[in-house]
Parts: structure tokens; C-alpha cells; sequence
């Protein structure tokens, strides 16, 4: 059992890779296999990805560690739960043994799901950071007494799809709210790194300390894309060229902009089928 932050200290030269997982949509516990291929230092089990019902995430991380000995954290989202639902979430969590939390506001649904599915609350991830925090201490929400505190690590979620300043301003608020690592969306463009981290120093006045996994996205043609594939690597993919070259290739340009841990997104395919064999092709190639 490892939290993030004691793996980033003490990773070495080595690139420290979160691999993004979904949960299945049944009770099978043939995802497991999925899991064994990749040599991730920890999977991230998601949180309902696509908005669809799938195993509860803490409890995928769990069988992944369980029956894989892969490190893992597990994601939970503000959107579907009230405020006690999710500390009692999170007290399963722990006595589950799990270690690490990546906090996530969870993609609001469209108009046509409505009225049959909606948010629970209007609870922002700054404040479920809070609460987690405070469990730390032994508190519940209401500053009463738990019976036992809680030992998470808590991640927060980065975009840096549209306006650096702002990222860098949020990303400032989820530290002073309790985050101790983060993850990005995908970025295919090195230099937003850069923009990105003199805009957090400039508004801050020193720089991010927690770890910054930041996004690489496996591309596909046709696929579901969790940030704006550029035209460039559309068109190249339109003319043979592999996303997985391309992943390498944007791997590459990162680490010249000192970016030392990563957090893997698999292609993403019809209903959020994923190919982790060509994940797990690319985390080969990082590691070389």
C-alpha cells in the first residue's frame, strides 16, 4: 500500500505513471486481466466514466489491489452523492485499506437525460476537500468526532484546455482546500505546461509543490477524447500514422519541459470500450 505523494518522492529519475481505468458495466471480475497488463504504478479506478452505471470505484481499485498487487486510487465524484453519502463513501474507503482520492466535480449530464437524472447537489470539489481534510483530523463535516480518523491522500483535477490563468487560480484554491497531488487533463501541446506553471507561480508567488501528473492521451481516429485532439495529429492519424507514436512523441516533448509523471488515458472506443493493450504498449515505451 503506497500514497502518491510518498511514490513521487521516492521515484528516482523514473517517470511516475497513473493509468486511467474504467470500472466494469457487470459483475465480472474479467477486467482484472486488463488490469495485470498494465505496468502502471498505480490505476485509477474511475468514477461512472460516460455517465452510465458501473462498478463503484473504490471498490474496483480495491479488487484491482486485491487480487493484482498493482498500487491504485480511486476517483469520486460530487456530483451524484449528498454530503453524508460521501463521507460514508469515503469511511468504506478506508477501512478498505485505500489510500488515495482524486476529487472530481463528474461531468454534468445533458439536457436529454433530464428529468429522469440529474445532480444530487451543488457541492464543489474545493469543499469535498475539505471535508476529507477534515477526516484526516478525526472530524466529520459537522466538526464531530469520528471513531477513527482517516489517512487520504487527496488528488485534484487540472484543465488546461482553456484559460491558464484561471487553471492556475483554481488549481491554487484545491491546494489551500487540502489537494496533495493533481492530475490534468490530457495535453498534447508542451509549451501549456510551461504557460500553465508561470501563470500558477506569477498568481501564487512561488511554484506548485504538490506533484503534477499530467495528461497523456493514447489518440484514435473516431474516438472519445477527453481534450481537443490538435488538427496536426488528426491529420496524421487520417494518413496512417499510429496514436501511439503520437503519445510517445507529445511523452517526449513533455519531459523536455521537465514533466517527470504522467497520468495514461487508453484509447476510448464505442461505449467506452477501452484498448489497454496499446496502453500498456506505450507505457513500455515511456519506460524505456
Amino acid at each position: 500500500m503506497a500514497k502518491i505523494t510518498d511514490a513521487y518522492q521516492s521515484k528516482g529519475r523514473r517517470p511516475l505513471v497513473i493509468c486511467d481505468f474504467s470500472p466494469p458495466r457487470g459483475a465480472s471480475l474479467d477486467f482484472l486481466e486488463d488490469a495485470r497488463r498494465l505496468d502502471a504504478d498505480f490505476i485509477s479506478g474511475n468514477y461512472n466514466p460516460g455517465r452510465v452505471p458501473r462498478s463503484d470505484s473504490a471498490m474496483t481499485a480495491h479488487a484491482i489491489r486485491q487480487h493484482t498487487g498493482r498500487e491504485v486510487l480511486f476517483t469520486l465524484a460530487v456530483r451524484d452523492m449528498n454530503p453524508l453519502a460521501l463521507q460514508s463513501h469515503l469511511l468504506g474507503a478506508a477501512t478498505l485499506g485505500l489510500e488515495n482520492v482524486l476529487v472530481l466535480g463528474g461531468d454534468p449530464f445533458p439536457a436529454t437525460h433530464r428529468p429522469g437524472a440529474g445532480a444530487v447537489g451543488a457541492m464543489r470539489p474545493t469543499e469535498l476537500m475539505q471535508i476529507v481534510r477534515g477526516m484526516n483530523k478525526g472530524l466529520d463535516r459537522r466538526g464531530r468526532p469520528l471513531e477513527g480518523a482517516t489517512d487520504l491522500c487527496i488528488g485534484g483535477a487540472i484543465d488546461l484546455s482553456g484559460s491558464i490563468e484561471a487553471a492556475a487560480r483554481l488549481t491554487h484554491s484545491k491546494v489551500q482546500a487540502g489537494a496533495h497531488f493533481f492530475v490534468t487533463q490530457p495535453v498534447f501541446d508542451p509549451q501549456r505546461v510551461k504557460a500553465f506553471r508561470t501563470a500558477y507561480e506569477d498568481s501564487v508567488g512561488g511554484p506548485l509543490k504538490a506533484p503534477v501528473f499530467y495528461g497523456l492521451q493514447v489518440p484514435r481516429p473516431g474516438q472519445v477524447a477527453f481534450s481537443p485532439v490538435p488538427p496536426p495529429y488528426q491529420r496524421q492519424m487520417e494518413s496512417g500514422r499510429s496514436g501511439e507514436d503520437i503519445a510517445v512523441e507529445v511523452w517526449e516533448g513533455l519531459r523536455k519541459k521537465g514533466v517527470d509523471s504522467l497520468y495514461l488515458v487508453p484509447p476510448i472506443g464505442p461505449r467506452g470500450t477501452r484498448d489497454y493493450d496499446a496502453a500498456a504498449r506505450v507505457l513500455r515505451r515511456v519506460r524505456a
